[in-house]
């Protein structure tokens, strides 16, 4: 690319300015509309209740208005498996039941309170008690057994238990199949596995809420300590960048050396315990995971990855200490700019605010999309019948040909599907609203990302800073982004955008073929997967890059893209010294302040503060607080430095548009500050070093 000439009327970012890819402006404005549109329509045709509630073979919901269920808000449907017919039929009843017993022992039953036990598992219409029950069966209007079953999600399923090695339904080893044979209760171990992997998954939900429910309020005591934290940090950096970048790098060594040293303390302390020697693979996949903290080998492997964290930091450290001092200049230019544009700290939750309602109404719509499907009944007949699988309507089956050529046909609620056109593109309409989530949250960051960068570039282009600053940079960038390069950011995003959902594509497609034993396919997906991952991460570099220069000069993205990318091309090498030094140094930062406050939350759920030792809980598990704080730390802390990255980014592309159009004389004066200056000449100095 060409280098910047000194132009003397450039004063930084340029107030008269036009509008810039109008095109891509009203092609967002038309794809909002239509996913208005979508989202109105899902609205309309779906029903969340098919997802939170169960419903019978007739489709009809448990304990729902407007069904013969209503006067049961607490049922559950239970799946009678018929002798002869393939498919279950579901009921909705009180509770699950809770005995093992068949029908025609019910009925040939000397205690009247077991047949009105089993009443309460027949269909709505079975009145009549003392109706034979071959009859019964046959119509099926009850099921042939009863086996105990217990809750969850609001359906029955079989409880399987062991006992002695003996695997047992309730207290049964065996079962009657309705036709008096007694079989094995091992013939059902094979379907209720899953149920048995989805209950034990269901206690250690409830144990993990039970969690959130009594350390809830500590955990947001925590998250607001992060966020002090997070604030006193930039506030710090303000006013003393050097020391406290160095304290930093000090504190994040000293925080990775007591984690080690923990480590090494708990697996010593575990050396000679019984079972503590058998290794991860043998003992497999616990939903109890305390099991593993009495492992020596889970200590081990927490040891020897700190151990790797702390030699490569080391590393980096020793090998980049001048890199650092050139580093540590710019971070405090970026300090005063922040300093000047204290509401640029504010500015992220603004971004976070459009995020959560981008993602609020994906989320809607998606779950009113797949729960929009009608419900679908088909002809069931435990004989050979012409009509069996065939599509029916309940209000008419009664009073039609079927029932007169098959008489134990029966219309019954098979699957949620729908034969319109509408029904035909539903999936069209969802990848549609997956790719609408992806651009709109694009375009959310991409807007706080230029608003920024139009702000911080208002600071370094004030010749006499920040006397010649405009009285709000923050709401005049804001106002030239919306006003003029909505339709640039909107490519940049639709770019970033396509990316994503083909990602997102392959993933699925990696899912579906985990089974396939198709290795070229594996191979090809898995490239293809890296490369788009690879391309995504290029794109995002380039799209933040193009936005500082649609702030500063108000150009249309495909230009500005290849004006930052040939800038950064022709500096490469002070874009390897300063820039991605500084990365280093907030990502520190944010481990810092991440380690900090997850030790804080470690020793107080462990009742290790004595001062505080009978004020916190006791939990089920300690670490899902703990995890908890760390990742709301995390991102609470990536909020904040997200704030100074954008901005050591805009004044380092600024700074060497400044070496291009300037060089220091009278005549073409630099717009850097005397410590930018600095930074030049030690740049200038340790370049071929770089």
């Amino acid at each position: 690319g060409t280098p910047q000439k000194y132009d003397p009327t450039f004063k930084g970012p340029i107030y008269d300015r036009g509008c810039t890819d109008i095109v891509c402006c009203v092609l967002p404005v038309l794809a909002i509309v239509g996913y208005v549109v979508v989202g109105i329509v899902a609205w309309t045709h779906g029903d969340p209740r098919k997802v939170i509630y169960p419903t019978d073979s007739r489709g009809q919901f448990c304990g729902q208005q407007g069904t013969h269920n209503e006067d049961k808000p607490k049922d559950f449907p239970v799946s009678r498996h018929l002798h002869v017919f393939s498919s279950p039929i579901q009921i909705c009843v009180s509770k699950c039941p809770d005995r093992y017993l068949t029908y025609l022992s019910a009925y040939g039953s000397r205690v009247p309170a077991e047949l009105e036990y089993y009443h309460q598992f027949c269909v709505p219409e079975f009145k009549n008690l003392q109706k034979p029950p071959i009859q019964v069966l046959k119509n099926k209007e009850c099921p042939a057994m009863i086996i105990p079953s217990t809750p969850l999600a609001r359906r029955c399923f079989p409880a399987i238990q062991a006992k002695k090695g003996v695997i047992m339904v309730g207290n049964e080893t065996t079962y009657d199949d309705g036709h008096g044979r007694r079989r094995n209760v091992t013939e059902l171990l094979e379907g209720a596995k899953k149920a048995n992997v989805v209950l034990e998954t269901r206690q250690l939900a409830m144990k993990i809420f039970e969690d959130y429910t009594v350390s809830w309020y500590w955990i947001i005591i925590g998250l607001v300590i992060a966020m002090v934290a997070s604030f006193i940090f930039i506030v710090l950096l303000r006013f003393l960048a050097g020391i406290m970048v160095w304290v930093m790098i000090v504190m994040v060594i000293l925080v990775l050396g007591y984690g080690i040293f923990h480590c090494y303390m708990e697996y010593a302390k575990l050396k000679g315990e019984a079972g503590s020697d058998v290794s991860l693979a043998d003992l497999g996949f616990q939903t109890d995971l305390r099991v593993y903290l009495h492992l020596r080998q889970t200590w081990l492997a927490f040891m020897i990855i700190l151990c790797i964290m702390e030699v490569v930091i080391i590393l980096l450290l020793i090998f980049l200490r001048k890199r650092i001092l050139i580093a540590i200049a710019l971070i405090k230019e970026a300090s005063r700019a922040v300093g000047h544009i204290m509401t640029s700290l504010l500015f992220p939750l603004c971004t976070f605010f459009l995020l959560c309602l981008c993602i609020a109404y994906w989320a809607s719509t998606a779950v009113f999309l797949s729960t929009s499907n009608e419900a679908i009944y088909k002809v069931f007949n435990e004989t050979a019948c012409q009509f069996s699988g065939q599509t029916c309507k309940p209000e008419t089956f009664n009073a039609s040909n079927v029932t007169k050529l098959c008489p134990d046909a029966q219309c019954l609620f098979a699957f949620y599907g729908g034969e319109t056109a509408y029904h035909k593109y539903l999936i069209v309409l969802q990848f549609f609203n997956v790719f609408m989530f992806f651009w709109l949250a694009n375009f959310v960051i991409a807007l706080g990302q230029v608003t920024l960068a139009g702000a911080f570039a208002s600071y370094y282009w004030a010749f006499k800073k920040p006397d010649d600053m405009p009285a709000f940079p923050l709401f005049s960038a804001f106002g030239r982004a919306l006003r003029y390069h909505t339709g640039s950011l909107a490519f940049g995003s639709l770019i970033l955008a396509i990316v994503q959902v083909i990602r997102v594509t392959l993933e699925y497609l990696d899912h579906r073929l985990k089974a396939a034993d198709n290795k070229f396919a594996k191979f090809l997906l898995s490239c293809l997967k890296c490369c788009f991952w690879c391309l995504e991460k290029f794109i995002k570099f380039l799209n933040r890059n193009a936005y500082i220069m649609i702030a500063v000069y108000g150009t249309n993205f495909c230009t500005s893209a290849r004006n930052a990318f040939f800038l950064l091309m022709r500096n490469i090498i002070r874009v390897a010294v300063l820039d991605k030094v500084t990365d280093f140094l907030f990502f520190l930062g944010k481990l810092l302040i991440v380690g900090s406050v997850g030790i804080l939350a470690f020793f107080f759920f462990t009742h290790r503060i004595k001062l505080v030792q009978d004020t916190a809980p006791s939990l089920n598990y300690y670490w899902v607080p703990i995890l908890t704080v760390i990742v709301g730390s995390y991102l609470i802390a990536h909020g904040f430095f997200s704030v100074y990255g954008m901005c050591v980014d805009t004044l380092f592309l600024c700074f060497l548009e400044d070496l291009e159009r300037n060089d220091g004389s009278a005549e073409k004066p630099y717009f850097m500050s005397p410590n930018l200056k600095k930074l030049l000449k030690k740049t200038n100095k340790g370049q071929p070093e770089a």
